[in-house]
């Protein structure tokens, strides 16, 4: 077998031959490489930082992201970093950039020593009110549980950490599980090695958390074990939306949620030719181009008539469809499930599609069960403020389950995406030391379809206008969804710098900005 041939190193030498410093110009970046590693240099006045070039969440090209001030955005899933420390300032990254000392000499700039450090090492002295608390328990170890007990450590603090979840996995990362299905089920979902939670003093307890006793400060698990707390983050997620029909329970059907779900359908594959995806959600159309891509006959059922339509509008969702259609796909819109057989599903229109594989994604619900038998006051959601704190002091909610205020649309809103989950984690471990950081990030998500990512900023429920910017037809563009003149966010197609401007504009509330952005080409829908 002929061996693989190594890619080539992107740019210029830094270590032997340096960039002129006349081709670095004041906001300009350059990737180099040093040392056989790609090397980003940047330059802010007369400041140039050197990091390492590829993004420590999914290794992406930063040299194509957003230079922002003295940060720098990722272009594939908008993390942000410190050029100055190499500190990963948002999720989805969690560890830091590696620097590398520059050098100046002879009018050129040289890449020397890279430095690294310990991903969860405090940049600078401790962060934290003086009393603060000395046990934090954490329930959940999924995105927002597992980046709070990061944080907490990246933040300085000392006390006892410890976190609950009835996974015996947990954490990994829940977004990889429906992009793909390895034969051997060996999918590197992994948010970190073996031993890491443990090298950093975080305690990870597998079991199934029954109540939460508020007055005593305690959390309760089955096996009759208790948690006493300080402080609490409540992070339990979201659960699967189960069939309600005939033959829901046969072995054949599944859902995607954990990464035993994850294994399940890896298993269901073998021997397996012919597959249905009931719900064109995002995971149910990942999902669909996963098998496809393991050569699967793949038919998607569900009711409505254009998929992802109540998300991304009639255009985006009509290119995804016809993305999918391309490569195999077969839907059956307008439609659902009224029965599943041992090999086969019928439709309500007595439609009967063969089948040897059935994942069911319609949806989830938050797990609210803790929180409300807590008495903690729920509202959609758990109602947390600015602060993500609950109604009881103390006690904490972030991800899926929290319903927060959110100062960009105006409105109380609760989202179910990772990077949201994570950025929340991160905001209610500052606040359990007492630092009183409002939460007032941008919700971002990606959903890859083939190779095709969709990326889109803001949160938009209702809309009376979607503004198109490109051409979906040729799958590149943007999607503007605007109410009452405010664009509440963007969806982006192949601009990806365009969706981290996007971004930008809305944190800071500039509908000039985003007007600029989208103008050109642009047709406003009415809807």
């Amino acid at each position: 077998m002929a061996a693989t041939a190594t890619p080539p190193l992107p740019g210029p030498d830094l270590v032997a031959d340096g960039l002129a410093l006349a081709d670095l110009a004041d906001g300009a970046m350059v990737t180099g490489h040093a040392h056989g590693e790609p090397v980003l240099l940047a330059r802010r006045g007369d400041e140039i930082f050197a990091n390492t070039a590829k993004c420590s969440h999914l290794g992406a090209p930063l040299g194509q992201g957003l230079f922002e001030g003295d940060t720098l955005r990722c272009p594939w899933h908008h993390a942000c970093f410190s050029l100055r420390t190499g500190e990963a300032l948002r999720a989805p990254a969690l560890s830091p950039l590696p620097c590398w000392t520059v050098e100046r000499r002879d009018g050129r700039a040289y890449v020397a020593q890279k430095q690294e450090r310990d991903p969860l090492a405090p940049v600078g002295p401790p962060k934290m009110a003086p009393a603060h608390p000395a046990a934090i328990v954490i329930v959940g170890a999924g995105a927002a549980g597992s980046a709070a007990a990061e944080t907490l450590r990246r933040e300085g603090y000392e006390g006892r950490i410890t976190v609950l979840d009835g996974e015996a996995e947990a954490p990994y990362d829940r977004v990889l599980l429906s992009k793909s299905f390895p034969a051997d089920g060996k999918q590197p979902v992994a948010l970190r090695p073996a031993g890491f939670y443990a090298g950093h003093n975080i305690s990870l307890v597998h079991g199934e958390v029954t109540s939460l006793d508020v007055p005593g400060r305690r959390v309760l698990l089955a096996d009759g074990s208790a948690h006493a707390f300080d402080a609490l983050l409540l992070a339990t997620g979201a659960a699967p939306v189960q069939l309600d029909i005939p033959g829901h329970d046969l072995p054949q059907v599944h859902t995607l949620r954990s990464l035993a779900d994850h294994h399940a359908v890896v298993a269901g594959l073998a021997g397996a030719r012919r597959a249905v995806v009931l719900g064109a959600s995002f995971i149910g159309l990942e999902v669909a181009g996963s098998l496809r891509a393991k050569g699967l006959e793949v038919h998607v059922v569900a009711p409505e008539k254009t998929p992802l339509v109540k998300v991304l509008g009639p255009e985006l969702g009509e290119m995804v469809r016809a993305l999918h259609e391309e490569k195999g796909v077969v839907f059956h819109l307008g439609q659902s499930a009224a029965s599943i057989e041992k090999d086969a599903v019928v439709l309500q229109n007595g439609e009967r599609l063969p089948a040897d594989l059935v994942v069911v994604g319609i949806g989830v619900r938050p797990r609210l069960a803790l929180a409300e038998a807590a008495g903690l006051t729920i509202d959609k959601g758990v109602a947390v403020n600015e602060y993500l704190e609950t109604s009881t002091p103390g006690i904490y909610a972030a991800g899926d389950i929290a319903r927060w205020p959110d100062p960009h649309s105006g409105e109380n809103i609760r989202v179910e995406h990772w990077v949201v989950a994570q950025r929340q984690g991160q905001t209610a471990a500052r606040n359990m030391l007492g630092l009183r950081e409002r939460f007032e990030a941008v919700p971002f998500f990606w959903s890859k379809h083939y190779d095709l990512s969709i990326r889109y900023v803001g949160h938009a429920e209702k809309w009376d206008q979607a503004p198109v910017s490109g051409d979906l037809a040729k799958r590149e563009g943007s999607v503007a969804f605007r109410a009452n003149g405010k664009t509440l966010a963007v969806a982006s197609v192949k601009r990806d710098i365009e969706n981290l401007k996007a971004e930008v504009a809305l944190e800071a509330d500039d509908e000039a900005a985003l007007a600029r952005l989208l103008a050109g080409n642009a047709s406003v829908n009415a809807v």
